[in-house]
């Protein structure tokens, strides 16, 4: 097991001890880390093809370098992914799970389509079942986990060449996904996003909204809770808005804001009851 694998699943039992709540949902992402390494090693790094000659122009244009759009990739080993962490919700929630894994093992649903985001392919046209709604969500973040070895792929061999040219979006310019976390560094307190999709993270101006471009002061503000620092959420009152921000230059930790994004979901509750999405 890798170095940075072991130092991540300790920073997660931490976490479970200090958020016994979080137990459930952080049992899952250890689970999810460990096949992710297996599947890093499994996946091909061309799986999505980037026409090099492409990428300024691209990235001027704001236009990410994947276009999901496009009809050329060879999704095999990120279904077979999804399918291996949908054993995990079979384990965790039988009753719940089983609806949805016998839609996929009988081709009811398209898998291919789930795990490019069209989640209506969960209710057919007049079908009037309803699945649990945490176990959606966990479907969901599978979705998006099981192009995670592919995307990565991307974002490690282009990501370089990316951060030297003038990306001005607040959604990812690798794979377009929005942020929903990201984290204060360098000396000069810089704000970086995350994309939980791909990985990447790109900086971005800390007075601006990143989903309606807002740089209005006075109409951005962030709040913290319980005296602690190290978390605050950025909410933009334009477009009602927000992202979770991580600063841990004081403690000189290095983040994993894959975990940090489970373990502040806290915040995430506090930022819907105070009426931002």
């Amino acid at each position: 097991m890798a170095k940075l694998l072991k130092d991540t699943l300790k920073t997660i039992e931490k976490y479970k001890s200090s958020n016994p709540h979080y137990t459930e949902l952080l049992d899952i992402l250890e689970e999810i880390l460990i096949l992710r390494e297996e599947y890093q090693q499994k996946t091909a790094s061309d799986v999505f093809p980037i026409d090099e000659r492409l990428i300024e122009k691209k990235i001027a244009g704001g236009l990410p370098l994947i276009d999901f759009a496009a009809d050329n990739f060879d999704l095999t080993e990120s279904k077979r992914y999804f399918k291996e962490l949908l054993k995990i919700a079979e384990r965790r929630f039988p009753d719940e799970a089983k609806g949805i894994v016998e839609k996929i093992h009988d081709g009811t649903i398209d898998v291919e389509k789930v795990i490019l985001g069209s989640f209506d392919v969960f209710v057919e046209e007049g079908e009037t079942e309803e699945f649990d709604e945490y176990l959606l969500d966990i479907v969901d973040l599978f979705a998006e986990e099981s192009l995670r070895p592919a995307l990565e792929k991307v974002a490690q061999k282009y990501g370089d060449a990316v951060s030297k040219l003038s990306w001005q979006e607040g959604y990812c310019p690798i794979c377009g996904k929005e942020p929903k976390i990201g984290e204060i560094k360098d000396d000069d307190g810089r704000r970086y996003l995350f994309c939980n999709q791909c990985g990447y993270e790109w900086h971005f101006l800390r007075i601006k909204c990143p989903f309606c471009g807002n740089e209005e002061q006075q109409s951005l503000a962030y709040f913290t809770v319980e005296d602690d620092e190290r978390y605050r959420v950025d909410v933009c009152n334009e477009c009602k808005r927000y992202i979770k921000i991580v600063d841990f230059r004081e403690s000189k930790e290095e983040p994993n804001l894959d975990v940090e994004d489970i373990a502040t979901l806290h915040l995430d509750m506090l930022a819907n009851e105070e009426g931002y999405d």
